[in-house]
């Protein structure tokens, strides 16, 4: 047996003592009491769809980043964000391999059959991106063109809805920054997807000599939400931590960092 020195005891009992009547809890804070800690959530996300969530210096970041951080502060989880892929998402999700999904999913019926939804936390509509020179000028100028989406999204279902589900002209990439590049090198004749996406790209890079085009007859507004597996007991709290950044002004400020604009919090709240 090893000897215990009076310096070790020492240095055991002051551990001991700092110990007492506190309990860290997943979310950092110091709590009393003796209530088990929350579990490390597991994230899932595709980061390659700016502004939202992208790879930056080996990083995610984006608004949905900062937007989930706070989210999950309010909420008092720790967490893990992991870049898994957009269709890895939903099966995880499905499979429960994923606490949580955000990668500005949009709310719809379809998805609400195999997954919940939070609250609505961003307002969105589908554009046209085409180059400078194009001739297109609103979704109906589309039905004869070569059209890039990325699969699985609500920019495909508006694609399909215009010119017909199986239209061979419909060309499908596993990420939206695929499709752009289709368009770039002249393999499609535009691409559909969420404004803010095609506005962002169409912003950052001008020596690409795109623009956008907004029809709102044709694309309706879209809602995104958090995204659990079926009956997860997470939504109510993080439908409050969602109502709670509202209210306080959170929202808002990441807003504004992002977009340079302030949000419809209005709308988002009166969401269902």
């Amino acid at each position: 047996m090893k000897k215990f020195s009076a310096l070790a005891f020492i240095l055991a009992i002051i551990l001991i003592l700092s110990a007492c009547g506190t309990n860290q809890d997943s979310s950092g804070d110091s709590k009393k009491g003796g209530s088990e800690p929350k579990k490390t959530l597991k994230v899932g996300t595709d980061a390659s769809y700016a502004p939202f969530e992208y790879m930056d210096k080996g990083k995610i970041t984006g608004f949905d980043v900062d937007f989930l951080k706070a989210v999950m502060k309010e909420a008092g989880y720790k967490y893990n964000l992991v870049n898994v892929g957009w269709d890895p998402l939903f099966v995880e999700l499905k499979n429960k391999t994923s606490d949580l999904g955000i990668s500005a999913i949009t709310i719809n019926d379809e998805r609400k059959q195999t997954y919940d939804f939070s609250k609505a936390y961003f307002l969105s509509t589908n554009e046209i991106l085409v180059p400078e020179n194009s001739k297109i000028e609103s979704a109906a100028d589309l039905k004869d063109k070569t059209i890039a989406v990325q699969s699985g999204t609500t920019g495909q279902e508006a694609v399909e809805k215009l010119v017909g589900k199986n239209n061979k002209n419909i060309k499908k990439f596993k990420q939206n920054t695929l499709a752009i590049q289709e368009l770039i090198h002249g393999g499609a004749d535009a691409v559909v997807a969420d404004n803010t996406v095609v506005e962002n790209y169409a912003k950052n890079n001008p020596n690409q000599k795109l623009k956008v085009i907004a029809d709102k007859k044709a694309f309706a507004p879209e809602y995104y939400g958090l995204m659990f597996p079926k009956g997860s007991k997470l939504k109510p709290t993080f439908d409050k931590a969602i109502e709670t950044l509202y209210d306080n002004g959170t929202y808002e400020k990441i807003y504004e960092k992002w977009f340079k604009v302030k949000p419809d919090v209005a709308n988002l709240k009166a969401q269902k």
